[in-house]
């Protein structure tokens, strides 16, 4: 069974800059037994040149290269035999392709191949004219240029490494970033919703609440009998509007709260009936079947159809018939509701709340909504939902 997967270990920045002291001391060690027993004050001083500039090799390494570079120039000139310090030279090319760009890599690539020419010429020169021929030439050549060439592959392999994980970094950041955002955005929306859904339950509830009683209260001096429906008819409503506002209360305590299943197509004829006890006369024109449509369509159909019943109760005056239909014309639902009342004549005390709540659940599904005037008289309410 394989383990739990462990990050590599890195350094931090102050591990960096502890190594890279440690790196520089390492090599300037063997520059103590040099001035000890080697009468070369110009070598030790060129060995010093070529090596303490590495302590600062990650946060200035084309400097560090630069310097590093022009002291091993200097040596070629007066030294025609190779140092200890010439171990700093890949260093400072792995450096400058690590940490520079890659222009500065290739150049000190360049640089480096140029140096392995001629430290083999000096050198051999250095040994004996005798040994500067082709085969010893190419041979030196190739084993010098082979430090510099793997001192820039595993420099450039890192830079390239790096950067492949810095974008990883980035795009996991943006990526979070984005999922914050939409998570904003989806509890906007459902707040929305939600505000939705407790408009529609209040205003028709109480809509029928208030009617009801109004209706109650003005035929309670002739007919006392009448109140009795009309107070049961008030109870109801009540409780149905408690019962769904608990529910959507209880979306917004709990992610688990239960809840009941949301209105449907086939919950229409209830919610007509509904009206009819509340004394708005209604014709309905519903297909039979009614048609299958996602649970989105239907409850935007049904909301759609309760807040314009609640609408002609509130403002087209006492007898005015409701016509509601429900039709589906090709990939899309129709929802028509029409009163012959007052119409637009009526005072406007909430219908544009509940007209923006229509269109904002139209919008939705990218359907249209149109509202107005009805050319007979009255108001009439038309959306087109698509399926």
């Amino acid at each position: 069974m394989a383990g739990p997967h462990r990050q590599p270990w890195r350094l931090g920045p102050r591990g960096k800059r502890w190594f890279d002291v440690a790196l520089t001391l390492a090599l300037l060690l063997p520059v103590l037994p040099y001035l000890a027993f080697v009468d070369d004050a110009v070598g030790a001083v060129l060995m010093l040149a070529q090596i303490t500039p590495l302590v600062l090799r990650r946060r200035h390494p084309v400097a560090v290269f630069a310097v590093v570079a022009a002291a091993s120039a200097v040596q070629a000139l007066v030294i025609d035999s190779p140092l200890w310090s010439q171990a700093a030279f890949p260093i400072a090319v792995y450096s400058v392709a690590r940490y520079a760009g890659r222009r500065w890599a290739a150049a000190a690539l360049s640089t480096g191949l140029v140096g392995a020419a001629v430290a083999t010429v000096d050198w051999l020169r250095g040994f004996g004219a005798d040994l500067l021929n082709p085969a010893n030439v190419t041979a030196y050549f190739i084993t010098i240029a082979l430090f510099v060439v793997v001192a820039w592959t595993l420099g450039t392999l890192g830079r390239t490494r790096q950067a492949y994980v810095d974008a990883l970094v980035e795009r996991g950041e943006r990526l979070e970033r984005e999922a914050a955002q939409q998570a904003a955005l989806a509890a906007i929306d459902e707040r929305h919703r939600i505000a939705r859904e407790m408009h529609d339950v209040v205003a028709h509830g109480l809509t029928t609440i208030v009617v009801q009683a109004d209706g109650a209260r003005a035929a309670a001096a002739h007919d006392p009998s009448v109140t009795e429906p009309a107070l049961a008819t008030i109870a109801a409503t009540g409780r149905e509007a408690i019962a769904e506002l608990r529910r959507m209360l209880g979306l917004l305590r709990a992610e688990e709260a239960l809840t009941a299943p949301q209105p449907r197509l086939a919950d229409l004829p209830a919610l007509l009936g509904e009206a009819r006890a509340a004394g708005t006369p209604v014709l309905a024109r519903l297909p039979a079947p009614l048609p299958a449509v996602s649970d989105g369509v239907a409850l935007t159909t049904y909301r759609i159809v309760q807040e314009a019943l609640s609408n002609v109760r509130k403002h087209a005056g006492p007898g005015a018939l409701a016509t509601v239909g429900v039709r589906v014309e090709g990939d899309a639902v129709v929802v028509e509701v029409a009163d012959d009342g007052r119409g637009a004549a009526a005072p406007d005390d909430g219908r544009g709340l509940g007209l923006a709540g229509m269109r904002e659940r139209v919008g939705a599904h990218g359907g249209t909504l149109e509202t107005g005037p009805a050319p007979g008289g009255g108001f009439r309410v038309c959306a087109r939902i698509p399926l």
